[in-house]
């Protein structure tokens, strides 16, 4: 009766929506250093994705904790994330005459996701200490890799799928 009603809209001080703007800039730079590693090895999602990603999720993390005021549980929104982001990752995974591509890049998407979360909750040491082990395994342990098969002789990295008949059915049908 007579007043403006907003059930929704959170009453944030200026602080506070600086600190939530600042954690979403964190998420963004964070998913970018992450896709420029993935750019630099012309990796499906690079630069871009990894950055939108990222901030996708801080601020997912950031509306599902303070956008609705009295919400129960907001790790709900976390939850979501982590199944949500498994759709972007599998459409990364590409299957080429019994090769398999791009499970690092689905990895690495999945785990800029859990960056992004971090950085929207405010656990910016957490999220910088974790773009750090991500590139340690994406540049450091590649080369590590390359390395090993070198002086081990093994064969090039590839996952072969066993030879499938092409009838299109699948062995446990008739």
């Amino acid at each position: 009766p007579g007043g403006l009603h907003r059930p929704m809209t959170p009453d944030l001080t200026l602080e506070t929506q600086i600190n939530l703007g600042l954690r979403l800039a964190l998420g963004l730079v964070l998913g970018a250093v992450i896709g420029f590693e993935r750019e630099l090895h012309r990796q499906p999602a690079g630069f871009r994705t990894h950055s939108l990603v990222s901030l996708g999720a801080a601020l997912f993390t950031i509306v599902s904790a303070f956008g609705f005021p009295g919400s129960s549980d907001p790790t709900r929104i976390a939850a979501q994330i982590v199944s949500g982001i498994g759709f972007i990752g599998a459409g990364t995974i590409l299957q080429f005459r019994g090769h398999i591509r791009g499970l690092t890049t689905a990895a690495s998407l999945w785990s800029v996701a859990a960056v992004g979360t971090a950085a929207g909750a405010g656990l910016v040491i957490l999220a910088v200490m974790a773009t750090i082990l991500i590139l340690v395994v994406l540049w450091l342990l590649d080369r590590v890799e390359s390395i090993a098969r070198r002086h081990l002789d093994l064969p090039p990295d590839s996952y072969e799928l066993p030879d499938q008949p092409n009838d299109g059915k699948s062995e446990d049908m008739p």
